[in-house]
C-alpha cells in the first residue's frame, strides 16, 4: 500500500513537472502579471502569434510600469510586439558586444542596439534605451519542434521609427538621412529638420549619414536657427554632429566622458561630444544634454562648449541613433547675456531670475559690454532653499556685491589656464568686486579632473565648464560664491591649506568650540606655507609645537589667533575701526592700533589695505599680509594670513625635553610657586 502511494505521488510530481515545462512561452508571458500590458498587446498581434507558435525567438517584453512612462505613440499593435522580437533565440550571455545590433520581426527588420554596461555593484545590458531586468530574464522554453524561445524583462517600451500607413513615402527602417529627408512622415510632434537638411545637401554631407554601421547622429531643430545662425553652418560644424562606430542612447551612456566626432579628420579642429544632465522642479525630472567641446580651433571655429538640450532622445535607425537637439553644436554666436538667457540655458535659469528679481540691469549691462569675461555661474541646484541665502538676496546691496564676485573681467579663463594658475605660487585672480578675488584649486585623478573656486570663503566645485560665448566664457558652478554654509571648524577640517592650523588646533581639543553656532568668531588662521616658513626661523620651537605632549603649548598660541565677539571683524571693519581711533587723535596721522578680545588677552594690530585691494595687518612690528580675507562662515569669518601672530621671544626650546614660554610668563609662574 506504501509503495503504491509513493508511486502515485512520484506520477502527479512528474506530471506536474512535465506541465510547467511544456508550457508555451506564450502561457508564460500570460501568467506573468508584471507583462499583463505587453500580453493585451501580443494577443491583437497576428503576426506575433505566428511567430511564437511556429518559429524561434527572443522576446523582449517590456513590465507594466514602462507602459505607464511610455509618451503617446500611434504605433500599431503588431508595429510594436514585432519590434520587441528577434528570430534568434539568445539568452543574456549571447546578446553580444556594445554597439552591435539584432533584426527584429517587424517589417524592413529594423535592428536592436545592444549596448553593455559596467558598475560598482552590477553590470547592465540595454537593448536601445531600455534596460534588461537580468534577474527576471532568461525565460525559455522548448517546442515540440526543437525551437527555442527565450523573453527577457526590459524596463523600457520600445518604439520603432517608422512612417504612418498614410503616409505618402512610407519608410520602413530608415537610415540617418532617410529619417533626415523625411521627417515629416515620421516624427509624431512640432518640431522641424529642413535648416539641418538644408545645409547637408548644401555642403553635399549626404553620405556620412547613410554610412552603415553603428553611429550617433544629433540634429538640431529648426527653432534652434535664430537670426543668421543658420549662415554659420559649414561642412567642419556638420562632421562635429556625428560620432561615429559608437550608438550612444542616453540611459546607458556614462555621462561627461568624450568621444570623437567627425570633425577630427585633420589637425586644425578637434571636436569632442559628450553627454550631461541636470535634475530639476520638485519631481527631479532629469533633463538630457549634449556638449560638443572644440578643443582645438582654427580660427573660424571657436575655441569652448556649446551645450543643447536634447529635445527627442533615442529615435533609432537602421544606421544607429538619431538625437534632436536645440541648437547646432560648435556654433558660438551669443554674447555671455544671451547664452544665459537662451532657452537651453535652463541649467541657469534659477540663476537669471535671481537677477532679475534683483533688478540689477547694471549686471546684464556688463555682461555685454564686456570683452574677454569669465563668469561663474550657479546651476539651478545651487539656488534651492536656504534661510541664509534667501537673506542675502532680499538685501539687493549685498547680492550686486556677491554678483560681481562671480564675474572675472578681461580674461577668458579656461579650465587650462586655470590648471596653469592653480600650479602657481598666487592662485588667486580679480574679479570685479574689488573687496573679493577668486582662488582656484584643481585635482586630477587620471582622466577625471576636478576644478574648484572659492570665493567669500565659499568653495564651489565646476560642474560644466567652457561654455563659450563671444565675448567670454562660462563655468557652471554647484553653490552661490560668498554664501557661507559651513562652520568655522567645518571650513578648517575641509581647506587643505588651512590643514596645518587644523591639525595643531585637534591636539589640545581647541577646534572643538569652532562648532559652536551661538558664538560668533573672528579667526586669523595661518595657512600651510606660513607655518612651513616660520619652520626655517624657528626648526626646533615649530616643530615641538607640533608635537601632541606640547598641546598646551599650542593651544596658548592659537588663543591669540581666535576673537570672539557679538559680531566678525571683516577686514574692512577693522579698517574702519582704525580710522575711527586715528580720528579720535585729532586726525593725527600717525596710524593707531585697535584692541580686539581674544581669548587669551588683547590682540593689538591695524590693517593697511594697499591699492590692488590686499591687507596687511601690523602686529608687534611685523608686517603680515593677508593671502584671504573675509572667508564668510555661517558662525563668524576667517582671515587667511602668510605668517602666524609669533615671535623669537615667544617660544624657547631648551636641551630638555620641554618647551618654555617668553620670561614674563616664567615670572608669573615663579610668583605663583613663591605663594604656595
Amino acid at each position: 500500500m506504501g509503495a503504491q502511494k509513493c508511486f502515485s505521488v512520484g506520477l502527479v510530481l512528474a506530471f506536474s513537472a512535465f506541465c510547467v515545462h511544456s508550457q508555451s512561452i506564450d502561457e508564460k508571458i500570460k501568467l506573468d502579471t508584471d507583462l499583463s500590458q505587453f500580453y493585451n498587446q501580443l494577443e491583437r498581434s497576428k503576426l506575433a502569434n505566428v511567430t511564437l507558435q511556429y518559429k524561434q525567438a527572443t522576446i523582449f517584453a517590456p513590465i507594466n510600469e514602462a507602459f505607464q512612462r511610455m509618451e503617446a505613440t500611434e504605433a500599431n499593435p503588431d508595429d510594436l510586439v514585432l519590434y520587441h522580437m528577434t528570430s534568434i533565440p539568445r539568452k543574456t550571455t549571447q546578446l553580444g558586444t556594445s554597439y552591435t545590433s539584432m533584426n527584429s520581426e517587424l517589417e524592413g527588420n529594423p535592428p536592436l542596439w545592444i549596448t553593455h554596461t559596467t558598475g560598482n555593484y552590477h553590470n547592465d545590458i540595454y537593448v536601445n534605451n531600455a534596460r534588461l531586468l537580468v534577474s527576471h530574464s532568461d525565460i525559455m522554453t522548448t517546442q515540440k519542434n526543437g525551437n527555442i524561445q527565450v523573453v527577457h524583462k526590459i524596463d523600457e517600451v520600445l518604439v520603432p521609427t517608422r512612417s504612418a500607413k498614410n503616409a505618402q513615402h512610407r519608410v520602413y527602417n530608415p537610415t540617418a538621412y532617410e529619417f533626415l529627408e523625411y521627417y515629416e512622415s515620421l516624427i509624431f510632434h512640432p518640431h522641424r529638420l529642413r535648416y539641418f537638411r538644408q545645409k547637408v545637401q548644401q555642403h553635399s554631407k549626404q553620405d556620412i549619414f547613410k554610412t552603415e554601421g553603428g553611429h550617433t547622429f544629433f540634429i538640431p531643430v529648426d527653432e534652434g536657427f535664430k537670426n543668421k545662425r543658420a549662415e554659420l553652418i559649414d561642412g567642419k560644424i556638420i562632421d562635429g554632429h556625428v560620432i561615429p562606430k559608437h550608438v550612444l542612447f542616453t540611459r546607458p551612456t556614462k555621462k561627461d566622458v568624450p568621444f570623437q566626432t567627425l570633425a577630427n579628420g585633420d589637425n586644425n579642429v578637434r571636436v569632442v561630444i559628450s553627454f550631461t544632465q541636470e535634475t530639476r522642479g520638485p519631481n527631479n525630472q532629469v533633463i538630457n544634454y549634449v556638449k560638443s567641446h572644440t578643443l582645438l580651433s582654427d580660427g573660424k571655429h571657436s575655441q569652448g562648449v556649446v551645450l543643447s538640450e536634447i529635445v527627442k532622445a533615442n529615435i533609432p535607425v537602421k544606421n544607429g541613433v538619431v538625437h534632436l537637439i536645440q541648437k547646432p553644436l560648435m556654433v558660438v554666436d551669443n554674447n555671455v547675456r544671451e547664452l544665459l538667457e537662451e532657452k537651453d540655458g535652463g541649467i541657469l535659469s534659477s540663476f537669471v531670475k535671481a537677477i532679475n528679481d534683483a533688478d540689477y540691469r547694471e549686471f546684464y549691462n556688463t555682461l555685454e559690454r564686456s570683452q574677454d569675461i569669465t563668469l561663474f555661474a550657479p546651476c539651478n541646484n545651487a539656488w534651492t532653499d536656504d534661510f541664509t541665502l534667501n537673506s542675502i538676496i532680499s538685501n539687493k546691496n549685498r547680492f550686486k556685491d556677491i554678483l560681481m564676485m562671480h564675474l572675472v573681467p578681461d580674461n577668458r579663463l579656461y579650465v587650462d589656464r586655470i590648471l596653469s594658475i592653480s600650479h602657481g605660487r598666487d592662485k588667486r585672480v580679480h574679479t570685479r568686486d574689488p573687496r573679493n578675488d577668486l582662488y582656484f584649486n584643481v585635482v586630477t585623478s587620471g582622466t577625471n579632473r576636478t576644478v574648484t573656486v572659492e570665493g567669500g570663503g565659499v568653495n564651489a566645485t565646476v560642474i560644466q565648464p567652457d561654455l563659450a560665448a563671444t565675448n567670454g566664457i562660462i563655468h557652471v558652478i554647484d553653490r552661490v560664491l560668498g554664501v557661507p554654509y559651513t562652520t568655522v571648524y567645518d571650513k578648517l577640517r575641509t581647506d587643505y591649506s588651512l590643514n596645518y592650523t587644523f591639525r595643531l588646533g585637534n591636539q589640545g581639543g581647541f577646534n572643538n568650540q569652532l562648532s559652536d553656532t551661538t558664538k560668533k568668531f573672528t579667526y586669523f588662521v595661518p595657512r600651510n606655507q606660513a607655518w612651513d616658513e616660520a619652520s626655517v626661523d624657528h626648526p626646533s620651537a615649530i616643530k615641538k609645537l607640533f608635537m601632541p605632549e606640547f598641546h598646551y603649548h599650542a593651544t596658548n598660541i592659537l588663543e591669540r589667533h581666535l576673537v570672539i565677539s557679538d559680531e566678525p571683524y571683516t577686514m574692512e571693519r577693522i579698517k574702519q575701526l582704525t580710522l575711527k581711533s586715528n580720528q579720535n587723535m585729532n586726525n593725527y596721522e600717525r596710524r593707531t592700533e585697535i584692541q580686539l578680545p581674544t581669548i587669551r588677552g588683547e590682540l593689538n594690530l591695524y590693517v593697511e589695505e594697499l591699492q590692488d585691494h590686499t591687507f596687511i595687518i601690523h602686529w608687534k612690528g611685523e608686517r603680515i599680509p593677508v593671502f584671504k580675507p573675509n572667508v564668510a562662515c555661517t558662525n563668524g569669518v576667517i582671515h587667511v594670513i602668510d605668517a602666524p601672530f609669533l615671535q623669537d621671544g615667544d617660544i624657547r626650546v631648551s636641551g630638555a625635553p620641554s618647551l618654555h614660554f617668553a620670561p614674563h610668563l616664567i615670572m608669573i609662574l615663579a610668583a605663583k610657586w613663591l605663594l604656595l
